[in-house]
C-alpha cells in the first residue's frame, strides 16, 4: 500500500507544477500589444490634435470678441499700425507714444490691461524721435519690456515654431504670435502722422463695420500664422518671425518680416505673395527639408487654416481654395467672393 500512496502521491505533486511561457508565446503577446498600441496611437494623437485646433480656434474667437469690443468702445476697427500722434486716432486724446500695432491695441479686451498700459504710457528716457511701445519698460519679463512679454491668448499649442512663446530664432527676444491681421482690412487707410517732425503714414482700419460694403461674414479678419518664418518670396529673411508687438504697417520697411499682418496688398515692398492661398500643413521651419513657408501669406500647421471672419465666426480653410476667391475674401469693398469656398 505504501508505493501506491507514494506513487499517489507524486502524481498530485507532479499535477501542481505550473508551467511558464515559453519564448514563442511571449513574442506572440509582444506582437498583440504593439499591434494594439499602433492602433490606438493614431487616435491617440489625433484626439490630442483635435484639443489643440479646438485651442487655436477658442483664441480666435476671443481676439474676435476683442475686437468688436473695441469697435463698440471706439466706433472704429482697430489699425494694425497706429502712429498715436494722429488727431484721426479713435477714443480721445491719443497718448504720446507711438509705434502700437492692433496687438496692443485690443488688449484691454482681452483682460491684458497691464501690458496695454504699459506700451502707451510715456517713461523716463523714452526717445522722443521715436518713443516705440515695445520698448516701454515692463518688469517681470526677460528683457522687462513690453516686446518680451508673452500673451498666451496669442499662442496656438499646434505651432511647433514655437518656443515657449517666442519664435524659434527670437527667444527672449520678441515674443510671438500664431496669428496674424487682414491687413486689407486693419492698415488700408493710411493718414499722415507725426513723429520727430518727420510725416509718416499711419496704417489705420478702413473704419466702422459699415465700410465693409462686402459684409462681415464674408471678410476675412486673422488667421493663422506660423511664429516663425525665415523666407519671402524664396529670399531667407535673418531671423523672420511673426513677433506679437512688432508694428504691421505699410510705412515700416520690415513689417512684411516681423509685424503680425498678411495680405499687405502689396504696398511697399510687402510681398510678391501677398494675395496667394494660405499655406497648410506647414511644420518646423528650422529643418533643411521642411516645405518653406512666406511671410507675406497666412500659414498653419494644421491641414486646414482656421480663419476669423469679421462677423466674429471662424471656419476652416483648405490650402486648396482659389487665389482669387482668397483674395476676394481677403478685400472687404470688391462684391466678393465670387464662388463657394
Amino acid at each position: 500500500m505504501l508505493p501506491v500512496l507514494a506513487l499517489f502521491s507524486g502524481r498530485v505533486g507532479l499535477s501542481r507544477v505550473r508551467r511558464g511561457f515559453t519564448l514563442v508565446e511571449l513574442l506572440v503577446v509582444i506582437a498583440i500589444i504593439g499591434v494594439l498600441v499602433g492602433l490606438l496611437l493614431p487616435a491617440v494623437q489625433a484626439a490630442r490634435e483635435a484639443a489643440r485646433r479646438s485651442s487655436c480656434s477658442n483664441k480666435l474667437k476671443q481676439i474676435g470678441l476683442a475686437v468688436h469690443n473695441f469697435h463698440d468702445t471706439k466706433n472704429a476697427l482697430p489699425g494694425a499700425m497706429r502712429c498715436p500722434w494722429s488727431t484721426t486716432n479713435p477714443g480721445g486724446s491719443p497718448p504720446q507714444v507711438t509705434g502700437y500695432n492692433i496687438n496692443i491695441a485690443i488688449l484691454p479686451y482681452m483682460e491684458v490691461v497691464d501690458v496695454f498700459t504699459a506700451a502707451i504710457t510715456p517713461w523716463a528716457g523714452m526717445n522722443p524721435d521715436g518713443p516705440w511701445s515695445w520698448d516701454a519698460p515692463l518688469q517681470s519679463t526677460p528683457s522687462n519690456v513690453v516686446r518680451t512679454k508673452v500673451v498666451p491668448g496669442y499662442l496656438c499649442p499646434s505651432d511647433s515654431t514655437l518656443s515657449n512663446g517666442y519664435p524659434t530664432n527670437q527667444v527672449n527676444g520678441w515674443s510671438a504670435t500664431c496669428y496674424a491681421a487682414n491687413y486689407m482690412v486693419f492698415g488700408q487707410k493710411w493718414t499722415t502722422t507725426y513723429i520727430g517732425g518727420n510725416g509718416k503714414p499711419d496704417s489705420n482700419s478702413l473704419g466702422d463695420t459699415g465700410a465693409i460694403t462686402d459684409g462681415t461674414s464674408n471678410t476675412v479678419a486673422f488667421a493663422e500664422k506660423l511664429a516663425t518664418c525665415s523666407t519671402r518670396d524664396g529670399v531667407n529673411i535673418s531671423g523672420g518671425g511673426n513677433l506679437a508687438f512688432w508694428p504691421g504697417g505699410n510705412w515700416w520697411w520690415s513689417a512684411h518680416d516681423w509685424g503680425p499682418t498678411f495680405g499687405n496688398g502689396g504696398q511697399g515692398s510687402q510681398g510678391n505673395n501677398w494675395n496667394m492661398r494660405p499655406q497648410t500643413g506647414m511644420s518646423d521651419q528650422t529643418t533643411g527639408n521642411a516645405p518653406k513657408c512666406d511671410r507675406s501669406r497666412a500659414s498653419s500647421a494644421h491641414a486646414a487654416i482656421q480663419v476669423l471672419m469679421l462677423d466674429g465666426a471662424t471656419r476652416s480653410v483648405t490650402g486648396e481654395i482659389q487665389d482669387p476667391i482668397w483674395q476676394q475674401v481677403m478685400t472687404a469693398n470688391d462684391s466678393g467672393p465670387n464662388g463657394t469656398w
